[in-house]
Formats: C-alpha cells, structure tokens, sequence
C-alpha cells in the first residue's frame, strides 16, 4: 500500500492519514483506540491484581502496599509523561512523511528512559526518612520500604516499553500492544500467587513477592515488544538498537521540550491523589485502605478516556503533522465525544453498585474490614460524579499534546490540581472534619476545573495560535 495514503498496522487493522469525515474519523479513531483502551484496561489490572492479592494479606499489608505505590506512583508517570513524547512526535513525523526521524526519534526516547530511570531510583529508595519526616506510621513504612527496595528496578523497563508503546501506537499497531499487557497481566497474577503467598513450595515473601512479579512482568513485557519491533517487517527497517550509543541531540532536546510538560502535567494530578493519600494516612489504616479500593476503581474507570486520549495524540498529531485543520477538528473533538460516553455510563455504575465493587477488594463479611468497606463505598460515589470531568479533561490533554502544546496545559494543570483541588481537599477533610470524604470532594473540585480550562484551550486552539506550521 501507498506510504503516502495510509499506516498499513502490523495488527490488521488500517489507519488512514489522509482527511476524512465524521463517519470515517469516528471509526479511524475507535479501531485504533479499542485495543488502546483494552491494553490501558489491562495494565490497570496489574496494579488491581496486587492491591486484591495485598488485600488477601490484610488491611495492614494493603495499608503498607498502598503507600509504597502511592510514592512510586509519582516517578514513574513522571518518567512516563516524559518519555511519552515520543508518540505525538512520531505522529507528527508520519504526518509530514518524515519517515527518517522516527527511527532518530525511538532510539532517544530510550536514551531518555535509561537517564530518568537512573536518576530516580536513588531517589525512591530514601522512602523511609521521607515517610518519617511526613509523620507516617513507623511500622507501615517500614513495610513499604520493603516493597520500594525490590519494585524500583522496574523503572528501566517500565519506561523503555513507553517507547515501544509510543512506536506502535503511532503506527497503529495497537493490537499487539493489547496482546502483550494481557499476558502481562496473567504472569504477574501467576508471580503474585507464587511469590507473595509461598506457594508450590516457594518462600512467603509477602509484599515483597509483589514487587519482585511485578518487576519480572515488565521485563518480560518489554522483551515481548522489542522483540516484535526489531522483527516486524514493518518496524525492522527503523533498526532502532543499531548505532544505540549514537546521540542525536536535536531529538534529545524535542523529547524532554515537550516531554516535560506533559510528565510535569500528569505529576502534578498523580501527585495530587498522592498527597490525599498521606492526608488519609493522618485518618487511620482504614481510611488509606478505602482509598486504595476507591482510586483503584475509580482508575479503572479512567483507562479507557486514557485509551481514547493517547489515540487523540496520534490522531491528532497526525493531522498537524500534514497541516490540516479540519482534521485536527474532526480527531479531537470525536474522541472527546466517545470519551465522555463512557465517562456517563461508568458514572451510573459507581453511584449504583459501589459496595458490590468494594467486595471485590475487601471482605465485608470479616467484622474488622466493616470500617473500610463503607468507607470504600462512600468514596466511589464521589469517584463516580467525577467520573465526567475527569474523562473530559485527560482527552483534552493528549489532544493538546497531539499539537505539540503542552507548557501552557502543564501550567494549568499545576493550578487546578494544587492551588484549587489541594486547598479544599485540606479544608473539607480537616478544618471542617469531613475527613475521607472532604478530601474526595476536593479531588473533584481539582480535576473540573482542570477539565474546563483544557477543553477550553482546544476549542479556542485557533485563536491561540496553537496551528502553527510544524517546525
């Protein structure tokens, strides 16, 4: 097929780069989002299968569970936001038929994977004078320690399989990408069964045997896609590992200019449910446990406007990349579109089955989690009227990204997120002591703001100047 007409995908499936109608935008954006959502659905699960099986051990393991994730957290969609870049920029570059600045384009994204993850984890590993300082319980801190000491070195191939994800994304082969996080997500279901719980005559290692199967699941996960991308007919023409150690600075520099904003954008939300977390923390194990279910589902929920938003990115970009107005439109807004429909109905489902979904995660019939599952329940009802604008505002973003704007959403993230969202989470929950569901309510306030000024900036992306040509 013609190079210049349409993305054949390794997957089967076609994405045209040419401009097209509603209809044919509509069903460009969903083959290629499905499989996206699927995959973001999955990965979620990761994360899910470790806080039920941490569960399984106890209020007190899934209190400790939750807090070393909750600081992970921070680094790791950091380094993701960052690394991330390499999809709008790929787009863009198959958008414009810049076919030789993909491979330059891949083989920096994993230079600057290898830097982040290297910075970081020194970092990470100070969790315990952190935790101490921060006024957290000794003995759930010295748990999470535990957890951070094995889970850190997942960073490496965490944010390297960014990079393969952005790749394939860009061209469409989303379906492989599904393929690889479902398996993912059973071997680190297999890991988690044989390491945390000691089981065909292994040690017990307990929340460490969840760090440790998550650590080998993403190794095993990024084998799988590089492995894939150096074989594919299609992909192995970019040969992305040879010359490795060659630099190419120009690229270098675009990935971390707008790859910082958007890790900074999304530390500033990530970072916003972390501090409610230690905020909880202040409450009581139950209060953290209840927001452990509830952010869990709540995150589950928002993989699939996530899915949705990274196929804006690419569609998006690639209408930039070819200079075509309408196309931009037309990608955007028809995300937007299937984005909040989803949001609607996964909004119902919050307000109306919250404490069966709660069950999942905690046993309601074990007298000492009664506390944590009515709390759990009350907060996914707050999780589910913010289910709306949540959606709104991640698709919004990345269709933002897709135009390579992303300093001043950082910005605007920054303020909805911390000067709006913080500051009521902290009054409601403590000034006047509506604890736990305070907090979720300032978490709310938080993200509708951030959802009305980003859709805001892409309607008005005309006027603002953001459909410069592509330098």
């Amino acid at each position: 097929m013609n190079e210049q007409v349409a993305v054949a995908t390794a997957g089967g499936a076609a994405i045209s780069s040419t401009p097209t109608g509603w209809g044919a935008e509509l069903r460009a954006t969903f083959t290629l989002a499905w499989p996206l959502v699927i995959a973001q659905l999955a990965q979620t699960a990761l994360t899910t299968t470790d806080v039920i099986m941490m569960g399984w051990l106890g209020p007190q393991s899934l209190a400790a569970g939750t807090l070393a994730t909750t600081f992970l957290m921070p680094f790791l969609v950091c380094g993701i936001g960052i690394v991330g870049a390499v999809a709008p920029l790929v787009a863009q570059a198959r958008g414009a038929r810049d076919i030789k600045a993909i491979r330059r384009i891949a083989r920096q994204g994993f230079w600057a994977a290898l830097i982040l993850a290297t910075v970081m984890i020194p970092v990470l590993l100070q969790i315990r004078p952190i935790f101490e300082a921060l006024g957290q319980d000794p003995v759930a801190t010295a748990r999470a320690e535990e957890y951070i000491q094995v889970a850190v070195w997942m960073l490496y191939p965490g944010l390297a399989i960014i990079v393969l994800r952005s790749l394939l994304s860009a061209f469409g082969s989303t379906r492989i990408i599904l393929a690889i996080t479902v398996s993912g997500v059973l071997a680190n279901a297999v890991g988690n069964y044989l390491l945390m719980f000691g089981n065909f005559g292994l040690p017990p290692l307990e929340l460490r045997g969840a760090a440790l199967s998550t650590v080998i699941t993403n190794f095993i996960m990024f084998g799988l896609m590089l492995t894939y991308v150096l074989r594919h007919r299609r992909f192995k023409r970019f040969h992305v590992l040879i010359r490795f150690w060659k630099p190419d600075w120009p690229r270098f520099r675009e990935i971390f200019r707008i790859g910082t904003p958007i890790g900074l954008t999304v530390l500033a939300e990530v970072g916003l449910f972390t501090a409610a977390a230690l905020l909880m923390g202040r409450l009581g194990t139950d209060e953290v446990a209840a927001h452990a279910i509830a952010l869990q589902s709540a995150s589950m929920a928002f993989m699939v406007p996530l899915g949705l938003g990274i196929a804006a990115t690419v569609r998006v970009g690639m209408a930039y990349g070819r200079g075509d107005p309408e196309g931009i439109r037309k990608a955007g807004w028809t995300a937007f579109a299937l984005g909040m429909a989803f949001m609607t109905l996964s909004c119902a489902l919050f307000l109306t089955l919250g404490r069966p979904i709660v069950s999942l995660f905690l046993d309601p019939r074990i007298p000492e989690n009664a506390n944590a599952v009515a709390l759990a329940a009350t907060f996914l009802v707050i999780a589910g009227v913010f289910q709306l604008v949540d959606g709104a505002q991640v698709v919004a973003a990345h269709a933002l990204r897709g135009l390579s704007d992303t300093k001043i959403p950082m910005v605007l993230a920054i303020f909805s997120y911390w000067v709006v969202g913080l500051p009521i989470a902290y009054v409601l929950g403590f000034t006047l002591d509506w604890r736990g569901v305070g907090i979720w309510i300032g978490l709310a306030a938080g993200l509708a703001f951030a959802a009305i000024v980003l859709v805001a900036r892409f309607a008005m992306r005309e006027q603002l100047g953001l459909l410069r040509p592509r330098g």
